[in-house]
C-alpha cells in the first residue's frame, strides 16, 4: 500500500492516536478537522488507514460508489463476533443484495403501521412504571423499552416462559458487554478473544432462538404472522433455497444490535436534550395533545444530528479509486464521518445549538443527515426507529414532564462503538393532567 500518497493527518505514534480515538474519539476528529480539513489519515493500532471524510460531495461518491470497490461489510469486521457471518452488515455485493432483498419487506412503510399497536402497548406498560418526582435514569429505562418492542414486535414473542428466558438472557449478556473490560477487549482485543467472549455471552441466547426457530417453522400458518421471524422464516433465496437456522439466527441478533441498543440511546440523547431545553418540550407537549407529529420528527432528527449514536460509517476499498479529488490505495478504509458532517457551519448555522426547528424550515439532506448510514447500506431499519422513537416520544412527553438533575449537559462517554449519555440520561418526571389517546 502507498501510504505516502495518502491525505495528511496526525503524526502521532499509532498508540496514541488509538488512545485518543478510544477515549474521545469526537474531539479527536474535530482536532484533526480543524488542522488538515475535510479529509485526512488516523492510523489506529491493527487496522489499515483510515481516511476520514466530510465534505458532501466525498460523502456521496462514497455512498453512491461502485460496492465491487466499496466493502461496507469488511469496514464492519469489528461487529463479526456478535452478529454472525451471516449478517447483513457483514456481507458485500451480491451476496448483501440478496440479504438484503430477503430481509426489506416488514421494514417499508406500507407494513410499519402494523407494528404501531405493539409499540404504543410497550411504551405504555414502561413509562407508566417509571418513577415521578424523583431522580431517574431513563438510558437504562429505555434499553429496556426497546428490548421489549425488538422480541415482540420483530421476534414475534408473546407472554411467556421463552420471551421471559431470552428478555433475561439478552439483559444479562448486554450488561456484561457494557463493562469496562468487556468494552476494551471488543474494541481492542484481538479476533479470536473477541469472538470467544461473544459465544460465551450469548450461548444461552442462541439456544433459546434456535429452540423458537425451530417450533416456529414446524407452525402451518406463517403467513398469517407479521413479526420479522415469521417472514424471514418464509423468505427464499433467487435459487429458491429458504434460509438456514445460522441466517436467520445471524439477521436477528443483527435486528437486536441496531434495533435495540442503538434506538434506546437515541431516546436517551432526546430526553436529555428536551429537559434542557423547556421551550421545545412545551412545544413538543403541545403538538403531541393536537395529534401531530411534524415537531417531534423534528426533534428526533435534530437529535440524531447534535448527539449521533454512531461517529462514522466505514468502506473498505478494494482498489485504487479517487474521492473527493484524492487518488487513494487499495487496502485503506475510507470513513464519512457522521459526527463531522453534523457540525458543519456551512450546512447547519450554529451548529453546535439544539434546534429542531432548523428541520422545519429545511428537509435533511440525502447527504448531509446520515446518522443512518446511505446509498445502498442505509440502514434498513431507519424508518422502523424513527417510527418507534415519535411513538415512545408521544407516549412519555404526552403524560409526563422532564426536568434534569443537573443544568450542564451530559457529557458524552464512549461504549463499545456507540456514543451514549455519561450519566444515563438523569432527568425527574413530573405527571401531567392530559394523556395520549391512540
Amino acid at each position: 500500500m502507498a501510504l505516502d500518497v495518502l491525505p495528511p493527518g496526525p503524526r502521532l505514534p499509532v498508540s496514541v492516536q488509538t488512545a485518543a480515538w478510544v477515549a474521545h474519539p469526537w474531539e479527536f476528529m474535530e482536532r484533526c478537522a480543524a488542522r488538515y480539513g475535510d479529509t485526512f489519515t488516523m492510523r489506529l493500532a491493527g487496522e489499515p488507514p483510515w481516511v476520514m471524510v466530510s465534505h458532501p460531495d466525498a460523502v456521496k461518491e462514497v455512498f453512491n460508489g461502485p460496492t465491487e470497490l466499496l466493502h461496507a461489510g469488511e469496514g464492519n469486521r469489528i461487529l463479526l463476533p456478535m452478529v454472525g457471518a451471516n449478517s447483513v452488515l457483514l456481507l458485500d455485493e451480491d451476496a448483501h443484495r440478496e440479504q438484503r432483498r430477503l430481509l426489506m419487506p416488514p421494514f417499508r412503510g406500507n407494513h410499519l403501521a402494523s407494528y404501531a399497536e405493539t409499540m404504543a402497548a410497550v411504551a405504555q406498560t414502561e413509562v407508566a412504571c417509571w418513577p415521578r418526582g424523583k431522580s431517574v435514569r431513563l438510558h437504562p429505562r429505555m434499553q429496556a423499552l426497546t428490548l421489549e418492542v425488538v422480541l415482540r414486535a420483530l421476534f414475534g414473542l408473546c407472554e411467556g416462559e421463552r420471551l421471559d428466558q431470552l428478555r433475561a438472557e439478552l439483559v444479562r449478556a448486554l450488561t456484561m458487554l457494557s463493562g469496562m473490560a468487556a468494552q476494551a477487549l471488543l474494541v481492542l482485543g484481538p479476533r479470536h478473544a473477541r469472538a470467544a467472549l461473544t459465544r460465551k455471552l450469548f450461548s444461552k441466547t442462541d439456544h433459546l432462538l434456535y429452540a423458537e426457530i425451530d417450533e416456529r417453522r414446524r407452525v402451518d400458518r406463517l403467513d398469517d404472522r407479521g413479526d420479522v421471524l415469521s417472514i424471514l422464516l418464509q423468505a427464499r433465496h433467487e435459487d429458491d433455497r429458504p434460509m438456514n437456522d445460522v441466517e436467520v439466527r445471524d439477521e436477528l441478533i443483527t435486528l437486536l444490535v441496531a434495533g435495540h441498543e442503538t434506538t434506546a440511546t437515541a431516546l436517551a440523547w432526546v430526553v436529555e436534550r428536551l429537559a434542557r431545553h423547556p421551550d421545545d418540550q412545551a412545544r413538543l407537549t403541545e403538538e403531541i395533545h393536537a395529534d401531530e407529529h411534524q415537531f417531534c420528527d423534528a426533534v428526533v432528527k435534530e437529535t440524531l444530528r447534535l448527539r449521533p449514536v454512531l461517529s462514522l460509517v466505514a468502506r473498505r476499498l478494494k482498489a485504487p479509486m479517487e474521492i473527493g479529488g484524492v487518488q487513494l490505495p487499495a487496502g485503506v478504509t475510507v470513513a464519512p464521518s457522521i459526527y463531522l458532517m453534523h457540525r458543519r457551519p456551512d450546512i447547519y448555522p450554529d451548529p453546535k445549538q439544539f434546534r429542531p426547528s432548523r428541520f422545519l424550515e429545511q428537509r435533511a439532506g440525502t447527504y448531509t443527515w446520515i446518522p443512518f448510514g446511505g446509498g445502498v447500506r442505509r440502514c434498513l431499519g431507519a424508518a422502523f426507529a424513527e417510527y418507534e422513537m415519535r411513538i415512545v416520544l408521544s407516549t412519555l412527553f404526552g403524560s409526563c414532564t422532564v426536568q434534569p438533575t443537573n443544568r450542564r449537559p451530559e457529557p458524552v462517554r464512549r461504549r463499545g462503538i456507540t456514543h451514549v449519555p455519561g450519566r444515563g440520561a438523569t432527568v425527574v418526571l413530573g405527571a401531567i393532567t392530559r394523556t395520549r389517546r391512540w
